[in-house]
């Protein structure tokens, strides 16, 4: 396979100024921040005085340990508990419609085949994953920044610790959004449209575990096709009391399949 990461840079900063010097880009963004600044300002930004107030205690550790997430409440950093049951559902859903248009504009406008001329299938595929996926980092690691400054202006001893837990819940985050991009990434090898490959999207995680139960049922065992939906291990991550590095592995496999998958259909489709 012919891999020129001079090629791939190109692809990725090209990513970028989409996003970041585009008025469509920048209006994503400014919905992005309005939403984070909701988010932040009612709930993150109380997270102290609420988590820790003896009126609520008893109720949110009752709550919490229903939900098995108790192990958030001993966390140092109160604003970080709620910071991730917000991210680690958000941003994966965020990631399906933000990476919805890596190849369908191409498609439309005809330019697919024009790009393909200075670079291979391949570098296209991993390039724009790339790029969907630094956007991806640089959106959760803003987010992370913003709650750092937000539990150290109520606390500066909170500092060390918020930039320790901000940085691993990130890099958490961030794997666990790793195969939807790359599942936007396969369906747009073969829609036309981004709102089509988010209707696609949507209908895979509605209908996709109904139809695995079904036929699991028919079949009277289990096959495991579970394993085939990206956020197959959120449920087991988000209480965070146990995890391991082989809840972080389905996530990397899942993502390597999307890819290779998309690369073969790309590579063997009509531009």
């Amino acid at each position: 396979m012919n891999i020129n990461l001079s090629r791939i840079s190109t692809i990725i900063t090209f990513e970028l100024v989409r996003l970041f010097k585009t008025k469509r880009g920048l209006l994503a963004l400014l919905a992005f921040a309005t939403i984070w600044f909701i988010i932040l300002y009612y709930f993150v930004s109380s997270a102290s005085a609420t988590v820790t107030s003896h009126s609520f205690e008893s109720m949110a550790e009752k709550l919490f340990g229903a939900l098995g997430l108790s192990a958030l409440l001993d966390w140092p950093v109160a604003e970080y508990a709620i910071y991730w049951l917000v991210a680690i559902y958000f941003f994966p859903s965020f990631a399906l419609l933000v990476c919805s248009d890596q190849f369908c504009s191409d498609k439309q406008r005809g330019t697919l085949r024009f790009i393909t001329l200075r670079t291979t299938r391949a570098e296209l595929v991993l390039g724009r994953y790339l790029g969907q996926l630094l956007i991806m980092a640089i959106l959760i690691l803003l987010t992370s920044v913003a709650t750092t400054i937000l539990a150290s202006v109520r606390d500066i001893s909170l500092l060390s610790d918020s930039i320790l837990l901000g940085s691993k819940l990130s890099l958490e985050i961030l794997i666990v959004v790793m195969p939807f991009i790359a599942l936007m990434s396969l369906l747009n090898t073969f829609v036309t449209s981004a709102r089509l490959a988010i209707v696609v999207a949507t209908l895979f995680f509605a209908l996709g575990p109904l139809m695995v139960t079904f036929i699991e049922y028919q079949f009277g065992q289990t096959f495991y096709l579970n394993l085939l939906f990206p956020g197959e291990k959120i449920s087991s991550v988000l209480s965070q009391s146990s995890v391991g590095v082989s809840q972080y592995l389905l996530p990397l496999i899942q993502t390597v399949v999307l890819l290779i998958t998309s690369h073969l259909i790309m590579k063997r489709a009509s531009l």
